[in-house]
């Protein structure tokens, strides 16, 4: 701290001293203990500026990569096309399916068992029993009970037991079909195929308005589809097929069996091209800000993480798991998907190389981004360990420690400022009373004088 001299000037004079500008310098000097705790502050700051800059880097990282090793993500559907859609419609092709072009021959289609009543008026009442299935349901007095006991507060009407059936579990649904006789109740079995058969028994089931019996009919056979992929015969109880190609779904929409379908299966690149471009671009810019941290700023000053030991192991760690091989498989390197490093750390990405490796072994890129022990995973985990989420992040934890000592630093601060405006308000007014001490000198030297010659009679103004 600096010395601050005061100059009263002659103390005759009666002219006193600048008091302002006095506890001015004096401030200035007691403020510059402050200047260290500032100038920390300031540095912590913009530490804090960089590593949250970074933080947010790596987090768009991990963003990327996850859209390449999460299971459900990019990698997960292959395309697919049908050459004719009115026959053979592909749905679903994940990524264990094998690329290629199959020939798909659909002989007929799956289809439900089915059975009808005879016609009734739809406000006929019922009594008696239907047994479906093996299952009884019981009509009488306006009310319809199942084996079970349960019970339908309603009038027995075609609708009424329609819905009393579908609200139950009897392997059918049922509807009211209207016509120009009366109205019919359809049941169309629950299981497609040929094993979807259902036992319908109305032999004690009545029409109570009219007296008739009703009897039930079976409308359709049920049947399955048949088709063949590249010559080999198949078949399905549902139209919905998932055994024709593996990891393929089709869906049968007509028989055609004088028609052969195309169905070609194919890897989508592009959208994966477009993921890895995504992922070697935010590797990039953490990278980029990384190595800015390692030089001067505009004005030749180090950038706020220059040298700092916890960067130094953001970048180690980056650069270990770009360099990650894996254990297995036929792709074990970025290298191998043309991602190549630079020399200042960034990646650069060969187009023509990854789509030859998607085209070669598109299951072998899947390993290498997705599973235990991948590259994925290997980087997911650094991420985590590097990244500004708690608990364990470095970044996370540089902050913790940067906010900590900042929370120092701000509070002796603060406590030296409350300390220096008590002393500069107890400054002013020390000062001010000194300074109307020498204002008042010359007021009393003449006071004194004149007390003098009234005493001595000594006239020191002869002229006067």
């Amino acid at each position: 701290m600096g010395n601050v001299g005061i100059s009263f000037g002659s103390p005759t004079s009666g002219q006193g001293f600048d008091v302002t500008s006095t506890v001015s310098q004096i401030v200035a000097n007691l403020q510059a203990i402050e200047t260290p705790w500032q100038n920390q502050l300031t540095s912590l700051q913009s530490q804090d500026t960089a590593f949250t800059s970074i933080g947010n880097d790596l987090s768009t990282l991990s963003s990327a990569l996850s859209s390449l090793n999460d299971v459900d993500g990019i990698f997960s559907q292959m395309e697919g096309s049908s050459s004719d859609t009115s026959v053979v419609q592909l749905t679903d092709a994940t990524v264990g399916a094998v690329a290629g072009t199959y020939t798909v021959v659909v002989g007929q289609l799956a289809q439900n068992y089915s059975y009808a009543s005879t016609s009734i008026s739809s406000s006929d009442t019922l009594s008696g029993s239907l047994v479906i299935g093996g299952q009884t349901i019981t009509l009488s007095d306006g009310t319809a009970t199942d084996s079970s006991g349960n019970t339908i507060p309603q009038n027995d009407t075609l609708s009424t037991l329609a819905s009393y059936i579908n609200a139950g579990d009897y392997g059918v649904t049922a509807t009211v079909v209207p016509g120009a006789s009366g109205s019919q109740l359809a049941l169309l079995s629950d299981t497609s195929g040929a094993s979807g058969a259902v036992t319908i028994d109305a032999s004690d089931l009545t029409d109570s308005t009219t007296g008739d019996a009703i009897t039930f009919s079976q409308q359709q056979q049920g049947q399955d589809a048949s088709f063949s992929v590249d010559g080999v015969s198949m078949t399905s109880s549902s139209n919905t097929v998932t055994t024709g190609i593996p990891d393929v779904t089709m869906q049968l929409l007509s028989a055609a069996p004088s028609e052969s379908v195309q169905v070609e299966i194919a890897t989508d690149n592009s959208d994966v091209e477009s993921a890895v471009s995504s992922f070697v671009s935010a590797y990039n810019t953490v990278m980029d800000d990384i190595n800015t941290q390692e030089g001067d700023d505009a004005s030749g000053n180090p950038e706020p993480l220059y040298g700092n030991p916890d960067m130094a192991m953001v970048q180690e760690q980056l650069q270990e798991s770009i360099s990650f091989l894996a254990p297995s498989g036929s792709v074990t390197s970025l290298s191998q998907l043309g991602i190549t490093t630079n020399d200042d750390g960034t990646l650069s990405l060969d187009a023509t190389t990854l789509d030859s490796a998607l085209d070669g072994n598109y299951g072998a890129v899947v390993n290498f981004f997705q599973g235990p022990g991948s590259f994925g995973a290997n980087l997911t985990t650094a991420l985590s360990n590097l990244g500004s989420s708690g608990p364990d992040g470095v970044i996370y934890l540089a902050l913790q420690q940067n906010s900590g000592t900042e929370s120092q630093l701000s509070t002796n601060i603060s406590n030296e400022q409350s300390s220096i405006s008590e002393q500069q308000s107890q400054l002013t007014t020390e000062l001010n009373e000194a300074n109307y001490t020498l204002e008042e000198i010359p007021t009393q030297i003449d006071e004194v004088n004149e007390l003098y010659s009234a005493i001595t009679g000594y006239n020191e103004n002869p002229n006067g």
